[in-house]
């Protein structure tokens, strides 16, 4: 996978991205066959135990990028720049987003926001940094919007969603994710563009889709978005195979005979 062909897929094949943290699961999603990675800056509430993605950090970021790299060598992943991380100024969102590429193998980054944000786009794009777009929902601006709602409901916001997409376009994005946009404006924006929309509760018609490995395995018991599936109680499965080591150790059946060392055999 690399930028030409992710772009040349669309409307020929479904993109199948998952937003992973850790060699361990980046080496399952490589090994299933998705297309890409996405370390998302989701890392702050699935990983990290925070309530919102804010918290995370370049460090952070740069840190779970290395290891989904290690896990992953040959994957096309993309990194979530971080809130503060690109905001503040367009030399310092070049740096930042660099380091990406240079220290954590990244083979692209991913920013949240509209036209505002276009002239930074090319920028980057101009400096050898392939980009992926954010709209819609936009978790590093959910203080803005007074919580997680679904975007584009009424004429206005879907009007400014599509202005936004084909500024994006032009700024050279790769691709543009649309998080929690109602279906019909997903599809219209899908159809106005040239590049790849990558759903992640859009609706059906997207060029592709996106899921957190956290959502679609079941490893938060007490939370499910409305546009995730389940695919596993992994929480579940987890919580029965550590019980079983805890009863097995406390009624001394581990460790067994076929666990331990003997002096003068293996």
């Amino acid at each position: 996978m690399n930028v030409q062909k992710f772009i040349s897929m669309k409307g020929k094949q479904p993109i199948v991205l998952i937003t992973a943290y850790d060699a361990p699961f980046a080496r399952i999603a490589n090994e299933a066959g998705v297309d890409a990675i996405l370390v998302g800056d989701s890392l702050a509430n699935n990983v990290l135990g925070y309530t919102d993605t804010l918290p995370a950090t370049m460090e952070d970021m740069i840190r779970h990028t290395q290891a989904v790299r290690r896990g992953a060598p040959n994957a096309f992943i993309i990194a979530d720049m971080p809130f503060l991380s690109y905001q503040c100024s367009e030399d310092e969102a070049v740096r930042n987003a660099g380091r990406f590429l240079k220290e954590a193998g990244a083979n692209a980054v991913k920013l949240e926001g509209g036209s505002v944000f276009a002239p930074l786009i090319k920028r980057l794009v101009d400096s050898g940094i392939p980009v992926m777009g954010h709209l819609g929902l936009t978790p590093q601006s959910v203080n803005v919007f007074g919580g997680y709602r679904v975007q584009g409901k009424d004429e206005k916001s879907a009007e400014k969603l599509l202005k936004d997409a084909k500024a994006l376009e032009q700024a050279g994005v790769f691709s543009i994710v649309l998080e929690m946009v109602v279906e019909e404006v997903a599809q219209k924006i899908t159809e106005s563009v040239n590049v790849p929309t990558i759903g992640i509760g859009s609706g059906r018609f997207c060029d592709g889709q996106v899921l957190v490995l956290h959502d679609l395995l079941g490893l938060n018991p007490t939370f499910l978005p409305k546009f995730a599936k389940r695919y596993t109680n992994l929480y579940e499965i987890s919580v029965k195979a550590i019980a079983q080591y805890v009863d097995d150790v406390r009624r001394k059946i581990f460790p067994s005979e076929e666990h331990v060392f003997k002096s003068g055999g293996n």
